[in-house]
């Protein structure tokens, strides 16, 4: 099973490091990690140029996401994730935990099942994710934590699965949709989540931490617009109404909770 880590960067040098960094003290020996760069004016190439594990693309792109689907059009792996600077694989030995769920969850449903060309395929590997500061110390798990189960309709809840932790079978890797700025990664998750139900693809939860997420992204940066097209995005998948019967839930949760 051959990884692609994509880490899309734009003057990050003082975080693309420790990035750089978790890929290539890996255990497992089939990456292929691309840093997709957006013509940085600082030294984030030329710390990249430092690991020779890395193919690097640096030239201009239309943003964010526009640059994580030159990634995607790029990538070879059989499956695809997505380490943004300042994030890091949760341990060098990471990959090959994953690697091996993924071989375990096959070989049972092979067990299982008579006809070989029954066994399903697996859409999506995900796994926990732990939360650090700027300088890579743990602060705490992340709030929302991965179903056993995973679907499209998971994500009703929320951004159940981080995005960092969230590894795409390639074949079901469809374009992110330009049209969102802050939140189309949640809208990608749930596209691809679709297309595998299509597939009849599943879901393997890793059952342990698969990614460090630096707490201050964009994300978090453009909160309240984030969360605007988050109820666009669930609304869209999800239905009006129910996701306005679901962010009166998240309102009373939160009030309870106090």
């Amino acid at each position: 099973m051959r990884v692609s880590i994509i880490t899309v960067t734009y003057n990050a040098e003082t975080t693309i490091e420790r990035t750089m960094e978790s890929v290539a003290q890996q255990t497992y020996p089939d990456i292929e990690h691309l840093v997709i760069d957006g013509a940085s004016k600082d030294r984030t190439v030329e710390i990249a140029r430092r690991y020779p594990h890395a193919v690097i693309i640096s030239e201009l792109d239309q943003g964010l996401y526009d640059a994580m689907n030159k990634g995607i059009r790029l990538a070879t792996g059989d499956f695809l994730c997505f380490l943004n600077a300042g994030d890091k694989l949760h341990s060098p030995d990471t990959l090959s935990h994953i690697a091996q769920a993924a071989s375990t969850a096959l070989s049972a449903v092979e067990v299982c099942c008579d006809n070989v060309a029954a066994k399903g395929t697996i859409g999506v590997l995900y796994g926990d994710t732990h939360i650090v500061d700027a300088q890579g110390t743990f602060l705490r798990p992340r709030r929302l934590t991965p179903p056993q189960h995973l679907t499209w309709r998971s994500f009703q809840q929320g951004m159940l699965v981080c995005h960092q932790a969230f590894y795409v079978n390639r074949h079901i890797a469809l374009p992110y949709d330009l049209t969102y700025r802050f939140s189309a990664d949640f809208d990608w998750c749930i596209r691809c989540l679709k297309e595998g139900e299509k597939h009849d693809m599943k879901n393997v939860y890793v059952q342990e931490p698969v990614a460090d997420y630096l707490s201050e992204g964009m994300t978090t940066a453009n909160h309240r617009a984030s969360l605007i097209e988050r109820f666009r995005i669930m609304a869209k998948h999800y239905g009006f109404l129910a996701t306005v019967a679901q962010h009166i839930w998240f309102i009373f949760r939160v009030i309870i909770k106090k």
